[in-house]
């Protein structure tokens, strides 16, 4: 059994080195770091399949160990995107490893309750949201953390046994940092409770945004201090989607610690959509833009709309270099906003390319729409939350085709 698991991740091993080796892989290297640095050279392309139902599935899975098998999903993952999709992912030659970092929670339940779809998909869920009044405020507790340095040395030292002569393998630390505050209140307190205690408890709000900030804070703090953070100015997604490469922050043959302040943070707020840009301003951004302080850049936005608010924005996060353009931003307002100072992350709606049928007409649309909107803008065209594909792969790499062909 562990020959065969052992095999498995040799061959695969083999084939990222392969794939990272490619001198295509240097150059996307080369062309996001000069998107990222603010000279782009070509709008760049990625499509984020991890959300894709069956990409690999459990079937195609040989490894029993259950790191081996975890480690296996991903490197065919990569890998097969890396193969079939032709858009400008970067295989590195290295296998990172993170610490296993652990911790409670803020002194409540939160449960979440999911639901199968028609098709057994399950992608919806609901929580139980425990702060219902004010003064339930008072039973929230500051969050605590450990991290297993034994079990992931172990790990390590695992992987570096099957195929490190082969792959190197990395203890790299924590890289992907999401701050998005507004996430957890409303876990914590509902969306109804989240959208009228602006008016009805407004002290609630600003105690529960400080509460929250202090507690992010405490966190990324206490990452610095354990020496748990990793640099991310490589391939790690850094936003909703984008990976981080810039020559403006530390590469990894940086001497000295990882600080907090040679990172990327990920900020955005999509939770306050329906708050108007004032009260944002008022209740909630003060509280992100203490947190985004700390560090070195910041990917701004996810799904939300930012195009009525982003002067707040800016001038509270002045440090943000890319911004996450969504379905629901105007694109005009959004591209003369950024006005070529940021990156224009622009995320398609993923319905044209959904289901059993794409449309075409309409993706091909909404590529122009983009192209035409962000021109003078550092671009990238990111598709996310793509769900069900019915097993229809090869439409990944005529989006990216398509893509390329619109935006050249």
């Amino acid at each position: 059994m562990l020959d065969r698991d052992r095999g498995t991740l040799r061959a695969l091993a083999t084939r990222w080195m392969e794939l990272a080796s490619d001198p295509i892989m240097q150059e996307r290297k080369r062309l996001w770091t000069a998107l990222k640095d603010l000279r782009p050279v070509r709008p760049m392309v990625l499509f984020e399949t991890w959300t894709l139902e069956g990409y690999v599935r459990t079937e195609e899975l040989v490894c029993e160990d259950p790191l081996f098998r975890g480690v296996e999903h991903s490197m065919r993952w990569t890998i097969r995107q890396a193969e079939e999709v032709g858009d400008d992912i970067v295989v590195e030659p290295v296998w990172r490893v993170g610490w296993d970092i652990g911790g409670a929670g803020y002194g409540v339940d939160i449960p979440a309750h999911h639901a199968a779809d028609s098709e057994g998909g399950c992608v919806g869920y609901a929580f139980e949201h425990p702060i219902r009044t004010p003064e339930d405020l008072d039973r929230l507790t500051p969050r605590t953390w450990r991290v297993d340095r034994e079990s992931t040395l172990r790990r390590v030292e695992r992987l570096q046994e099957t195929f490190g002569d082969i792959l190197p393998v990395r203890l790299h630390g924590t890289s992907s940092l999401h701050a998005g505050l507004t996430q957890d209140a409303f876990k914590l307190l509902g969306n109804d409770n989240l959208l009228t205690w602006v008016y009805d408890a407004p002290d609630a709000i600003r105690r529960l945004m400080a509460f929250l900030r202090d507690d992010r804070l405490a966190f990324f703090d206490w990452l610095e201090r354990e020496g748990l953070l990793g640099r991310n100015n490589h391939w790690a997604l850094v936003g909703s989607g984008s990976p981080g490469y810039t020559t403006a922050l530390p590469d990894d043959d940086a001497p000295g610690p990882v600080r907090l302040k040679d990172l990327w943070v990920w900020m955005e707020s999509q939770e306050t959509s329906g708050v108007s840009p004032g009260m944002f301003c008022d209740f909630f951004l003060p509280a992100m833009a203490e947190v985004c302080a700390r560090f070195g850049l910041v990917y701004y936005g996810c799904c939300e709309a930012v195009h009525d608010r982003w002067e707040h924005i800016a001038a509270a996060i002045p440090h943000a270099r890319a911004v996450s353009i969504s379905p629901w931003s105007d694109l005009r307002v959004a591209a003369s906003q950024l006005n070529g100072s940021r990156v224009f992350s622009r995320k398609p709606a993923p319905g044209p390319i959904s289901g059993a049928t794409p449309d075409w007409g309409a993706l091909r649309a909404d590529l122009d729409a983009t192209v035409d909107a962000a021109r003078g803008c550092p671009l990238e065209i990111i598709f996310r939350d793509v769900y069900r594909i019915h097993g229809d792969r090869p439409r990944l790499r005529r989006w990216a085709d398509l893509a390329r062909e619109r935006s050249a």
